[in-house]
């Protein structure tokens, strides 16, 4: 938001300069953020001064020029060239002197330089005014009037305004700052503040008379009508007859245009004035075209075309807030006018609109048509009720005074339940305690008078206090408390000696930990982690049998597409995937750490909400390289990353392959304690059409809360590394087919519990070659022992031991 600081002196009287009074507005929280210099001409016709033409003489090499000597009111003519068929002696002109720097209407800056033109001594300019930024005119040097003083800097003879412009980054709950008169109030009872320290008097800010008006004629009476007093809980207007539209005076354009603002018309400059001056937003109807001179206030029905000042038709909702006559729509209200009913210069008869309006209507209005205005800024914010009339008057004085025109109706102003002051009680104890300092009883009702809070009531360590309305933010003693701390300044308050605390207390199992740790093992193998928001389409759900009655709908959703919470983390995955495919990005490796949300029972108000971890491969198992192989990625890439997540918390799960799944195929769990705690497959191509992509996907999901409780449980014992050797031994067994490792592996721990470490298989053959129902593995086995080095007679025993079992449990023959 910009602010003039000129402007601010409009309000308050003050020389400081531009950088304090800065200064002093961040401390209190309206933080600038920049500082520019503004000057009405480019430049501020800096070395440019008024001077007086003494001689003109031919230049006898050149038939256009003239040799002039110029009088500027240092006691010495200055000798100049010049080239204007209308120069003459005795002329007052603008001179632009050696070292000016001149940016012309058209063209690029240029420095006035001492030279020689067809060589004769040239020590300055005389100009003209589309030379010096003034005007567009070429047709000679500018002649002004006998009575200009030579000598005179031109800044000062045309008048150019200097200023410097505050971009303040204006937080949300600052309504009461989105004006010029709010950010005086601040800077006032800063300032206040301050004397009152230093035992001085306040500073008070000077709001513009109101110079009282009479109704000229009720020719233009246009009755008003409110069909919903909660979105618009009030509505004033007026009427001014027989006004100009036409340029805006040069004060009003130079204010605008000093906060960025172009210059449109005389009628919309004056609303646009008094909305950067005030805060409040008006909006101007050419009254003529308010067919059955009636303003209705209401919602349009669902699919009515309007067509906005852009010249854009937009279709509305059906909960627009419009501004209507006994037709049609004329304005969105609080956020854009109607192209049909606005000012053009043909416009003899105007409406003036001063109103307040719903925030939350008119933001809703301002996303769903993507429309962002100076007014919507304000109303999305709180507006102030009680400012309506004051508002309304003051823009209609400045359009008497640019437009003229007459009075041609009373106030109209719908008010059906007037909205009182917030009444806050205010405690010194309490204040002194949040802020942490006992701040002087004095320097406190300073800071709440100048902020405009009144004080209704006084006890010993107590205040009533009444709120104005346009603090739309102070409803609480903290709120009120806050006001003070800001404008006694945060860097007023001591840093204490020293510091108490309690011990600090950390959750266990620190979920955070966990999380950190397996995102960096994911991270480590190749894998990017992606953050999806939890709002997804509800067309996602329908593709799922049952999922869509276990929906959670948002009650008011910005977008069809983000309308329900997610029950999966799959299809915000997918959606990442395809997005990557899109772009060229085949081979994807992704991970996300993210809730989901089921409704269990609506009646009873049950709902679940989960965190899971969801991991994600398609394309190749490797980036493209010479030494790598270009092989797809598969079930068993993934299967190996999860496998890796329970390895890392010491977890030793049971892999089974499981029935058809609702999202899956080719379904594989892993469960911990007969509790499963992950799945992973092969995404459905019927899913993998609705998201639109086009190669498979292998997904899992991990239930990660499950698995967190799960690993706190699990003690990790270290033991010292042997100093001996390990052995290994290997066997090639023939077994049935019906047999699996796990059975191997079951007997021979049983077998050798001291010196058998690793069990392993190596190598599986089924085929013709062997006897029917039969199948070959081989196995691996490590021996070891922590005390001594193993003897070869120790490992006989236990390799015997071992075939001996296997034979015996299985049937199992050596090969």
């Amino acid at each position: 938001m910009k602010i003039s600081y000129n402007w601010l002196k409009d309000f308050i009287k003050t020389d400081l300069p531009p950088v304090v009074a800065a200064e002093m507005l961040t401390g209190c929280g309206l933080e600038v953020e920049s500082i520019e210099k503004f000057e009405s001409v480019k430049g501020g016709l800096e070395g440019i001064v008024i001077g007086e033409v003494k001689s003109k003489d031919k230049h006898p090499d050149a038939d256009r020029l003239s040799i002039t000597t110029v009088d500027i009111g240092t006691g010495t003519l200055l000798n100049i060239v010049c080239g204007a068929s209308n120069v003459a002696a005795g002329q007052k002109v603008v001179v632009a002197t050696v070292g000016a720097m001149l940016y012309p209407a058209e063209g690029e800056p240029f420095q006035i330089k001492k030279s020689k033109i067809r060589g004769h001594l040239s020590e300055g300019m005389i100009c003209a005014e589309d030379e010096i930024g003034l005007g567009t005119s070429h047709e000679g040097i500018m002649v002004l009037n006998d009575k200009a003083i030579v000598g005179t800097h031109a800044s000062e003879y045309f008048n150019v305004e200097q200023d410097h412009i505050f971009e303040i980054g204006l937080t949300p709950n600052r309504a009461d700052a989105t004006s010029h008169v709010g950010v005086a109030r601040d800077l006032a009872a800063v300032l206040s503040c301050r004397y009152v320290m230093e035992s001085h008097g306040g500073v008070s800010i000077d709001l513009p008379a109101q110079i009282s008006f009479n109704v000229e004629n009720k020719d233009l009476q246009i009755n008003v009508s409110v069909e919903d007093a909660e979105l618009c809980p009030r509505y004033s207007g007026m009427s001014v007859s027989g006004v100009k539209v036409g340029p805006s005076p040069a004060w009003l354009k130079q204010r605008l245009e000093s906060i960025g603002l172009k210059s449109i018309n005389n009628i919309v400059d004056a609303t646009n004035y008094v909305l950067h001056d005030l805060g409040q937003p008006l909006h101007a109807f050419d009254a003529d075209k308010i067919e059955g001179k009636k303003i209705i206030v209401k919602t349009l029905p669902k699919g009515t075309k309007f067509k906005t000042l852009d010249e854009k038709e937009r279709e509305l909702t059906g909960e627009e807030l419009m501004i209507c006559n006994t037709k049609q729509g004329m304005c969105m209200a609080g956020v854009f006018g109607g192209i049909d009913s606005g000012v053009t210069e043909k416009t003899k008869n105007i409406f003036i609109e001063s109103a307040c309006f719903h925030p939350a209507a008119v933001r809703k209005t301002a996303k769903i048509h993507d429309l962002k205005t100076d007014a919507s800024f304000r109303f999305e914010r709180g507006s102030d009720p009680g400012i309506t009339v004051y508002a309304l008057k003051r823009v209609v004085q400045i359009i008497k005074e640019v437009a003229g025109g007459k009075i041609s109706s009373d106030i109209v102003d719908i008010y059906p339940e007037v909205i009182e002051p917030y009444n806050v009680g205010f405690s010194y104890k309490n204040c002194d305690t949040l802020i942490g300092k006992v701040i002087d009883h004095k320097i406190i009702k300073s800071i709440l008078t100048s902020l405009g809070i009144s004080i209704i009531s006084e006890g010993t360590d107590a205040l009533q206090l009444s709120v104005p309305l346009y603090k739309v933010d102070v409803t609480r003693e903290a709120d009120v408390i806050e006001e003070v701390l800001r404008i006694y300044g945060y860097n007023n308050i001591e840093l204490p000696e020293k510091f108490n605390s309690s011990l600090s207390f950390s959750q266990k199992p620190d979920k955070n930990k966990f999380q950190n740790t397996v995102a960096n093992l994911l991270c480590n193998n190749g894998f990017t982690e992606v953050m999806n928001t939890s709002l997804t389409n509800e067309s996602y759900s329908a593709a799922i049998p049952g999922m869509a009655d276990k929906n959670i709908a948002l009650l008011n959703s910005l977008s069809s597409d983000l309308s329900v919470l997610r029950q999966t983390l799959l299809f915000s995955g997918l959606e990442t995937i395809a997005y990557n495919l899109n772009r060229k990005t085949q081979d994807v490796k992704i991970f996300e750490f993210g809730k989901t949300y089921q409704k269990e029972n609506e009646a009873e108000w049950k709902y679940k909400e989960s965190v899971h971890l969801s991991l994600f491969i398609t394309g190749k198992k490797h980036k493209e390289a010479w030494n790598a192989s270009g092989d797809d990625a598969d079930l068993f890439s993934l299967k190996g990353a999860v496998q890796s997540v329970f390895e890392k918390f010491g977890l030793h799960a049971t892999i089974t392959i499981a029935a058809d799944h609702d999202l899956l195929s080719d379904v594989i769990t892993f469960s911990v304690n007969k509790k499963e705690l992950a799945v992973i497959g092969k995404v459905k191509q019927s899913l993998l059409k609705v998201a639109d992509v086009k190669q498979p996907v292998y997904y899992a999901d991990l239930n990660w809360d499950a698995l967190v409780k799960t690993a706190t449980k699990i003690k990790i014992e270290y033991k010292e590394i042997s100093k001996f050797p390990s052995v290994r031994r290997d066997l090639a067994l023939l077994i049935d087919s019906a047999v699996k490792f796990e059975q191997l592996e079951s007997i021979a721990r049983s077998t050798e519990k001291k010196l058998l470490k690793e069990v392993n298989i190596f190598d599986v053959y089924e085929g013709d070659k062997l006897e029917a129902g039969k199948k070959s593995y081989a196995l691996s086995f490590i021996l070891q022992d922590n005390e001594a080095t193993l003897t070869d007679k120790q490992i006989e025993s236990v390799m015997a031991k071992l075939q001996k079992n296997f034979e015996e449990q299985l049937g199992a023959k050596v090969r």
